[in-house]
């Protein structure tokens, strides 16, 4: 015969589990990271030219962020990273703005533009200094800190590849994305990060027929099954896309989601960039993971204006991107974005009953 107390424990024992972060599937989370997270700010002379130019443009990439491995120390889960194919090596190694004006900073010191590889970078020519000049240097990065917290929250990463930019009719503008440039990328992932710290979409999959059915069947992994790994999602829509999914159903084999539309086999984590959109909900019920934005553009920290924040918060997009973790030092302002206690991880209230 049961006593009251132990009945009291059998009664308090599913809600301790549901409460408890490592028992939820990460779809029944919520996280703050960073958007264009490896950026720098722009030579303060050179801002300053761009500014008498097109001060309109100017203000909306007037930020920048601290080192990655900071980001991480202080509890940001999400990331994004933009990359640009460079075949031969040298593309991006003498950025126009440094002709533009005199006695900038050393760029490309120790030579690494002039090497083959995926470079990061926000805006050739422009805004083109980083925390990190290539993906394997960012990836390494990545790797050294998870290899000292290896029991740390996964991480999601948004990883938008660009093709080789300026004008089309560029000389130097030779090697397109295709899905051999893509199957270099995925390369990258599991040389300089490896495999065994990335969560894929075969791992998601499983035995489910398709990546869709698994993820809208509940088949995430726990936050505890998924700790000490990394999340990357393709962030494009369009033939960039495609190339990535091409020969590859499901993802199979890939080391990226894509961000394919709901109900496609290859649908699991999708990107939509207006936290205000009524869809995000229903989507995120479905069991799909959804990236938004909590600002963009330096418009809602320059008016101190969280309505987007809020709006992210209460769709339960599981994924909420801002450039502003910590206050501007570029402009005075208020305008930051946390969650209660300064936190940027807690259970989604979408799922909190």
């Amino acid at each position: 015969m049961k006593t009251f107390f132990s009945i009291l424990l059998l009664a308090a024992f599913p809600v301790l589990t549901q409460n408890d972060p490592n028992n939820l599937p990460i779809n029944k989370i919520q996280v703050i990271g960073s958007h264009n997270s490896y950026k720098k700010a722009i030579e303060p002379s050179l801002f300053k030219l761009f500014m008498q130019k097109d001060s309109a443009n100017a203000s909306k990439i007037d930020y920048e962020h601290i080192a990655i491995d900071k980001q991480l120390d202080l509890g940001l889960c999400n990331l994004e990273i933009d990359v640009y194919a460079d075949e031969k090596g040298g593309r991006f190694a003498h950025p126009k703005g440094l002709d533009m004006v005199k006695k900038q900073s050393p760029y490309n010191a120790d030579g690494v533009m002039d090497k083959p590889g995926f470079k990061v970078l926000h805006i050739p020519d422009l805004d083109f200094r980083t925390q990190f000049s290539t993906l394997a240097d960012g990836l390494q990065q990545l790797k050294r800190w998870s290899d000292a917290h290896p029991n740390h929250y996964p991480v999601f990463i948004t990883l938008e590849a660009k093709d080789a930019v300026a004008k089309p009719t560029d000389a130097d503008q030779t090697n397109k994305l295709t899905a051999a440039v893509f199957a270099e990328l995925d390369q990258n992932l599991r040389d300089n990060l490896g495999i065994q710290n990335i969560l894929t979409p075969d791992l998601v999959r499983g035995k489910n027929s398709t990546l869709n059915n698994a993820v809208t069947q509940g088949g995430w992994p726990t936050v505890k099954a998924a700790r000490g790994k990394f999340l990357f999602i393709l962030d494009d829509k369009g033939s960039k896309r495609d190339f990535y999914i091409e020969g590859h159903p499901s993802l199979k084999g890939r080391m990226m989601f894509a961000d394919a539309d709901a109900g496609t086999p290859e649908a699991a984590m999708i990107i939509r960039n207006n936290p205000q959109d009524p869809a995000i909900k229903d989507l995120v019920k479905k069991g799909y993971i959804i990236r938004t934005r909590a600002d963009a553009d330096t418009q809602q920290a320059r008016k101190n204006d969280k309505s987007d924040f809020i709006a992210a918060c209460n769709s339960g997009a599981q994924i909420i991107t801002t450039d502003y973790y910590l206050k501007s030092t570029h402009f005075k302002s208020d305008y930051v974005v946390s969650f209660e206690g300064g936190k940027y991880f807690r259970t989604n209230p979408l799922f909190k009953n």
